[in-house]
């Protein structure tokens, strides 16, 4: 059984906690931990850690998301690449070492969890980022493929994004069994 509580209550979480309670226990998991280790809360390698290897990849995704302060402060104000440049790159980054982790097999679950660690402004540029990451040559084709096409012509097409801020950030509170 899985328990997840809220941090922060709000009249729109519920949309957020039932698409959060869609996404499969994996992507969960991983969303989870992930928030854990952008806002450095608790020990991520202790609560998250089964092996040697995952506790690798979690100081790894630590080092990858050094880069979030640095990508918030240059939110463009427009649509342009320049102003986007220089933060185009590291958010790209951050979302290939991401994807490359495998349990983000989604772009809702993509775009659940980087909206909570860049905010909402950053919704223009979440298409951009995961369809650059999907297709650097490090992903594997099979997956490459499996991940663009959760993105529906809706997402990709959109004109408009909403400024609100996400309303429900999950939070694991059971211990991780191994």
């Amino acid at each position: 059984m899985r328990t997840v509580r809220w941090l922060r209550r709000d009249r729109l979480a519920l949309p957020e906690m039932l698409e959060f309670a869609s996404f499969a226990p994996s992507e969960q998991r991983f969303i989870c931990r992930s928030l854990d280790v952008a806002a450095g809360r608790g020990n991520a390698i202790r609560t998250w850690a089964r092996s040697l290897a995952e506790a690798r990849s979690i100081r790894d995704q630590a080092r990858a998301y050094r880069r979030i302060d640095y990508v918030r402060d240059l939110a463009p104000d427009d649509f342009g690449f320049e102003a986007a440049e220089p933060m185009f790159a590291p958010m790209v980054a951050m979302t290939a070492f991401d994807l490359l982790q495998g349990d983000l097999c989604t772009f809702a679950g993509y775009r659940f969890l980087y909206e909570r660690i860049l905010g909402a402004d950053f919704r223009p540029w979440f298409v951009a980022a995961f369809c650059a990451a999907a297709v650097l040559p490090a992903m594997r084709s099979d997956r490459r493929i499996a991940l663009l096409r959760t993105i529906d012509e809706a997402t990709a097409t959109q004109q408009h994004w909403s400024g609100r801020q996400p309303g429900f950030v999950p939070q694991w509170v059971e211990p991780v069994p191994a």
